[in-house]
């Protein structure tokens, strides 16, 4: 049975908190553990669903009470609400990208954090195209494109609610709420085609963009406008017990490949609206009572500020010296938001809410404070450019500089015996800098959960040209421009095959995204296809992260059969020049280079060479085989170094930078000129 009547949401505060503790707790999880709760990012779409609900019905009430909205004073009440917490943290984070952050993060951190604090943050990252679930690299503001929608949704919605009750301006107030009703789920539908369609044609923007989540919002707007209320306690459990398991059945199932928010929205969408179906319960072993527990409601409470804290410690913790995302780092760093959250909320949420000076004044004072607020964000972003800026051009000029002219005995060149004192205690990219030296042409390399096989051409393009192909995983991919450089000089033709986490292989790729598996093995099915459309190679250069290997094939020996059995298989005969893996570090070492002196940053050579050579192994086994180890470039019998030469390494705990990549240019073409002339000798 249900009933009609209208919707107070406060009375259905206890277990809308209990939503909010879900649905925070989903995401938070998700993001300290994406591999464990995959679909976590579900929760805000449960969030978006209660706003949705909860807006509607308070401007509802005003237009059926009063027949209108005061949307100055509507926008007031949501600034005090949101604001003063959302800007505290880009406060704080303003000066942990500052004086924390490694130099190379400070552009893109400083300017999410003025797009966020705009609310335009999701338009910002919609515009770069970037993959919030597939993305590695993120910044300390990104999960502000949800706040940045909800913000937008508050401007938007009252003006939508408005027309429409005056479209029927002379109907009766029935008419008038049928009239509302049809409006608010035309624009939901629309939302949600649109929502379907997007995703499918580019799911990067649509995850972040107004117009495919309205609907979700639409949602919760109908369900206060229409008014019905299941009145049967054992029906009441069945949505309650059920929308729950659904959300949580989401979270689960989905993961960061699913696409979405696209028809899979429905999932998180249903099941907020089932939960908020229900009438109130006292009694705790109902759905209603449970989610209106005391603890529960804490974190429901909390749940704003604990969304806000979350983000910046995990983005934060890896660059701090002596942390990182352990397994006891990360449970210390959950515990800690939710101490931040409570803080939060005690001394900034609420307060500045209640504040009497702003409370009983007109809107434009809360607008005046918000406009002093944004600026005082605007002067510290302002202040930290003024600040940091300068180093981060001087980093990049002197990455240029060496590009062009690398000094006498720099970074690989220390192979030929040379010493120059002058760079004794040099370190170039500077430590803040090295995350941000990569290889160029990104275009080359496919991402980790794409499956396409991408191609690039360089070097010469004469028909007669001897032919190369570089082909494997990200640590094939670190030494495309060097090998494009050598490429130039000697003339020969080089061809690309790249793709994160998958090297040159048999091997079915594991890991705990089956979406990455399934993208690899795909990739790997294109990459033999199109090797075999092509005419042979003369030399094919291939290497990959070698502890993958060994852990997707269950063996060191069976790994090294497996390359034996791609290249044997695939190349056509071409010789086969495997690179050694590079050491790697158990964390980036730049965290400690930024602090303290090169020779307390290396690693001992067991720690970094603990995963066993399978590509050397595999070139000596292979008949048409050429083994490249530059172990002894990176290490001696007891250490491996953070700086050689006095180049900065590495840019994270097991990829090589950029520039001393480069320097290794000379000796790969030494290599290989050997391999391309075996013919030519007698």
């Amino acid at each position: 049975m249900t009933t009609s009547r209208p919707v107070a949401a406060s009375h259905f505060v206890g277990y809308i908190q209990g939503l909010r503790a879900l649905a925070v707790l989903l995401v938070v999880v998700y993001h300290f553990w994406p591999n464990r709760l995959g679909g976590g990012y579900i929760g805000v779409d449960v969030f978006f669903v209660i706003s949705g609900f909860l807006i509607t019905g308070q401007l509802s009430r005003e237009l059926r009470d009063r027949g209108r909205i005061r949307l100055p004073d509507f926008w007031a009440k949501r600034i005090r609400r949101l604001i003063p917490a959302a800007l505290f943290v880009l406060i704080v984070s303003i000066f942990l990208v500052t004086f924390v952050m490694p130099l190379a993060y400070l552009p893109e951190s400083l300017t999410d954090i003025g797009a966020s604090a705009l609310y335009a943050q999701n338009w910002s990252l919609a515009a770069h195209s970037v993959d919030y679930l597939t993305s590695s690299s993120r910044t300390i503001a990104e999960h502000y494109w949800s706040l940045s929608i909800e913000e937008q949704f508050y401007v938007v919605w009252p003006l939508v609610l408005l027309a429409a009750f005056s479209l029927a301006a002379r109907a009766v107030l029935a008419r008038r709420w049928v009239i509302l009703c049809v409006v608010v789920g035309v624009v939901s539908v629309a939302s949600f085609v649109a929502s379907v369609w997007f995703t499918a044609v580019n799911p990067a923007e649509a995850y972040f963009v107004l117009f495919t989540r309205v609907w979700e919002f639409g949602a919760g707007g109908l369900l206060v406008l229409i008014g019905r209320r299941v009145s049967r306690p054992w029906l009441n459990n069945v949505l309650g017990y059920g929308g729950v398991i659904v959300i949580v059945a989401g979270a689960v199932l989905l993961d960061r490949a699913s696409p979405f928010p696209g028809w899979l929205a429905i999932i998180p969408v249903a099941g907020t609206v089932a939960v908020l179906s229900m009438s109130p319960s006292h009694k705790w072993w109902h759905a209603g009572g449970l989610l209106s527990l005391r603890p529960v409601r804490f974190i429901g409470d909390i749940s704003y500020s604990l969304y806000l804290w979350h983000w910046p410690l995990i983005v934060i913790a890896p660059f701090v010296v002596g942390w990182g995302l352990s397994i006891v780092n990360r449970a210390i760093l959950f515990v800690l938001c939710f101490v931040l959250a409570w803080l939060t909320k005690r001394y900034i949420e609420d307060p500045v809410r209640r504040l009497p000076y702003l409370v009983s004044r007109r809107p434009r004072f809360t607008f005046g404070w918000m406009l002093v607020s944004l600026g005082v964000v605007g002067a510290l972003l302002l202040g930290s450019f003024t600040l940091q800026f300068p180093k981060y051009q001087a980093a990049a000029a002197q990455l240029a500089d060496v590009a062009t002219h690398p000094p006498t005995c720099f970074g690989a060149a220390v192979l030929t015996g040379c010493t120059n004192p002058a760079l004794d205690g040099v370190i170039i990219p500077e430590p803040g800098f090295g995350n941000a030296d990569r290889p160029g042409n990104a275009s080359c390399f496919v991402q980790l959960n794409d499956s396409r096989v991408t191609t690039c051409q360089f070097g010469s393009s004469s028909p007669a040209a001897q032919r190369v192909a570089l082909i494997g995983d990200s640590h094939a991919y670190q030494y495309i421009d060097a090998l494009i450089s050598q490429a130039d000089k000697n003339g020969w033709s080089l061809t690309t095959y790249l793709k994160g986490g998958c090297p040159w292989t048999t091997t079915e790729i594991g890991g705990t995204n089956p979406a990455f598996t399934a993208s690899c093995q795909a990739w790997h099915a294109g990459l033999a296809e199109d090797l075999a459309a092509q005419p042979p190679f003369d030399v094919i250069v291939t290497t990959g992260l070698s502890q993958n290997l060994v852990e997707s094939a269950g063996s060191y020996e069976n790994a090294v059969a497996d390359l034996i059995a791609a290249w044997s298989s695939q190349s056509q005969g071409a010789r086969i020049v495997a690179i050694s893996d590079n050491p790697t570090f158990e964390e980036d070492p730049n965290k400690c280079l930024r602090v303290s002196a090169a020779t307390e940053c290396n690693v001992s050579r067991e720690i970094a060479l603990a995963a066993p050579d399978v590509f050397g192994a595999a070139a000596a086994q292979y008949s048409r085989g050429f083994a490249l180890d530059f172990t002894p470039l990176f290490c001696d019998d007891t250490n491996c170094w953070a700086v050689i030469g006095g180049a900065d390494v590495y840019r994270d705990q097991d990829h090589l930078t950029a520039t001393f990549a480069n320097t290794m240019g000379p000796f790969m073409a030494d290599r290989l000129r050997y391999v391309l002339t075996l013919d030519e000798r007698p």
